[in-house]
């Protein structure tokens, strides 16, 4: 087996999605495929592998693998660029020309003589210095390295603000063990992102379109009766005001009204809050800011989204000939003020509750949110009528 035709392949592999690589590696033989998965990043190695068939899957190259899911070590991939500080330029330019990865070198690291990484060396800072100079003096010293242990999660944040091609992973003596690519990292936090949406009303994260019936079933049934109990709270709150709605039928075409501008409000609140959590943001702004920035935001809008609702509101009234029609547009403007500005709060405390009592933020938290919102605005609607215009 040549090694520029297997390097050629493994740059078609991980140029490619997990299942269009597969699909590619269909037509080698299993000895082909083994020696290119030795090359791929882990992560990306047991997506490809979940597309091949059993014949062709190196499975202990695969699911033997002892990194834990979701850390650094998941995701990075060998080193490949790694001299003694001592080396010389010109040893370095002969390493390059040498290797059979030359392309997937994007910086080159020095270590002492206990085998340490202390330094990086930019390609371009080689190529402009003089054959004869130590590494150790063009390279950047003591550079930015990520802990194989550490949580992606939290790779992410500790890398968010610096956008390096490769991250440099050492072990707890220093030693280089891997490296991991930034996009590698952000294509993670890409898909966490993308689950969120689901998690918020009760997918588990880990379902995909080729999930079973029966297994999908059980990640989200439980979480639609948490709903429903729910539900039955905000009901309650509305079948408490029956005489009101009796006596003021107009106010029943509002309510979904309402219960959905709040829930449109609260909703943009969970968003900022959630990516705040994901990178790290609420570590530097105080909750106490963030509340008070999205309790005004959900007043302002409340109150310009509540002229429009009034104004329907007094048309419809006027049209029925109701002699309430002004007091009932005041009712709904101020009912959507306060809907609006406690979505806002609910949007806020909701993620925060979750994480102070040890569960994810992101799972069904829109269900909860829901229900905060539903209760507070329809509640408030309601009451207001019943004691301005009753």
């Amino acid at each position: 087996m040549d090694d520029q035709g297997l390097s050629e392949l493994v740059r078609a592999v991980v140029s490619r999605v997990p299942l269009d690589a597969a699909e590619l590696l269909k037509h080698e033989t299993p000895e082909r495929v083994a020696a290119v998965f030795e090359r791929l990043p882990r992560n990306f190695a047991r997506d490809v592998a979940t597309h091949l068939p059993a014949s062709l899957r190196p499975i202990d190259g695969v699911t033997a693998d002892t990194a834990m899911p979701g850390t650094v070590a998941d995701l990075m991939e060998p080193v490949t660029g790694l001299l003694p500080e001592h080396a010389t330029v010109h040893d370095a330019i002969e390493f390059l020309r040498a290797s059979r990865d030359a392309q997937q070198i994007t910086y080159l690291y020095t270590v002492d003589r206990d085998e340490r990484l202390s330094g990086l060396v930019v390609i371009r800072d080689l190529l402009l210095s003089r054959p004869d100079q130590a590494l150790s003096e063009i390279m950047l010293p003591a550079p930015f390295s990520l802990s194989p242990d550490l949580d992606a999660s939290e790779a992410i944040k500790a890398a968010v603000h610096r956008h390096y091609p490769v991250y440099p992973v050492v072990d707890a003596q220093g030693r280089m063990c891997g490296v991991i690519r930034g996009w590698r990292l952000f294509e993670q936090q890409a898909i966490e992102i993308t689950a969120q949406s689901g998690q918020m009303v009760g997918v588990d994260k880990e379902e995909r379109i080729d999930t079973t019936l029966w297994t999908a079933f059980r990640m989200r049934h439980p979480w639609l009766q948490v709903n429903l109990l729910t539900a039955f709270a905000a009901g309650f709150i509305v079948s408490l005001f029956e005489g009101t709605i009796s006596q003021i039928v107009a106010l029943a075409a509002f309510l979904p009204i309402l219960a959905g501008q709040s829930g449109n409000t609260g909703c943009q609140a969970l968003a900022i809050t959630l990516r705040g959590i994901t990178l790290g943001d609420l570590a530097k702004f105080p909750v106490r800011k963030l509340i008070g920035k999205e309790l005004m935001l959900g007043a302002m809008n409340g109150c310009f989204t509540g002229v429009i609702a009034a104004a329907a509101m007094w048309w419809t009234a006027a049209h029925e000939h109701n002699p309430q029609a002004p007091m009932l547009a005041l009712v709904i403007w101020l009912a959507m003020i306060g809907g609006c500005t406690l979505s806002g709060l609910f949007g806020v405390m909701v993620p925060l509750t979750l994480r102070r009592f040890g569960a994810d933020p992101v799972t069904a938290s829109s269900i909860f949110l829901t229900t905060g919102t539903d209760i507070a605005g329809m509640g408030l609607m309601l009451t207001l009528a019943t004691v301005l215009v009753l």
